[in-house]
């Protein structure tokens, strides 16, 4: 795997480790073992929100998803899929949002809304990786050039990956929501 590509799986997987611990928690609460930690899943979705839709993916498109396209045509149905899902990011968080919010609003009648939210948004999350890791990237390496592999490292690399101890926003964002949660999700209090 070279460079370009480690860093972005490992933002993806960053995300997918925040994605696993959201299913996870709303699972404990649908079991009964845990309650509610609004706080917390504010701070989940917030991560959500900011990393991959306002850092990962606009650099995806700029420059991972443009140099692909110029250097093999075939590529351009998948690539505008993954286009078109990552414009669709923002709405797809909003619904999330909105189906916290009601949650919170009305307590215990609001779970299975957004449970349902959050699932549709995870599984669409997971869809969208594979298919980047499964699809794209394997093209992306059989066809871009070492120049196109230098700009993406250089665009990748200036991002504040929480999940390589980068300083900054992210990763304290990153580390406030580890030590909030719950073990075994995170290393705050075990789950009772």
């Amino acid at each position: 795997m070279n460079k370009s590509i480690e860093l972005i799986h490992n933002e993806h997987r960053a995300l997918a480790a925040m994605l696993s611990a959201f299913r996870s928690l709303a699972g404990e609460i649908r079991a009964g073992r845990q309650q509610p930690d609004f706080g917390l899943f504010e701070l989940m979705l917030r991560y959500i929100e900011e990393l991959p839709e306002k850092v990962h993916h606009p650099k995806e498109d700029e420059f991972l998803f443009r140099k692909l396209r110029a250097r093999f045509a075939e590529a351009v149905p998948v690539i505008e899929q993954l286009e078109d899902e990552h414009r669709q990011g923002e709405h797809r968080i909003a619904v999330l949002r909105a189906a916290l919010a009601a949650y919170q609003e009305s307590g215990a009648a609001g779970f299975e809304p957004f449970y349902a939210a959050l699932a549709n948004y995870i599984d669409s999350e997971w869809r969208h990786m594979n298919t980047e890791e499964k699809q794209v990237f394997p093209l992306a390496e059989a066809h871009l050039t070492a120049e196109d592999w230098a700009e993406i490292e250089a665009a990748f690399s200036a991002n504040d990956n929480p999940w390589q101890g980068a300083a900054g926003e992210y990763a304290e964002l990153f580390s406030r929501i580890v030590n909030t949660a719950p073990a075994p999700v995170g290393l705050g209090a075990p789950l009772k």
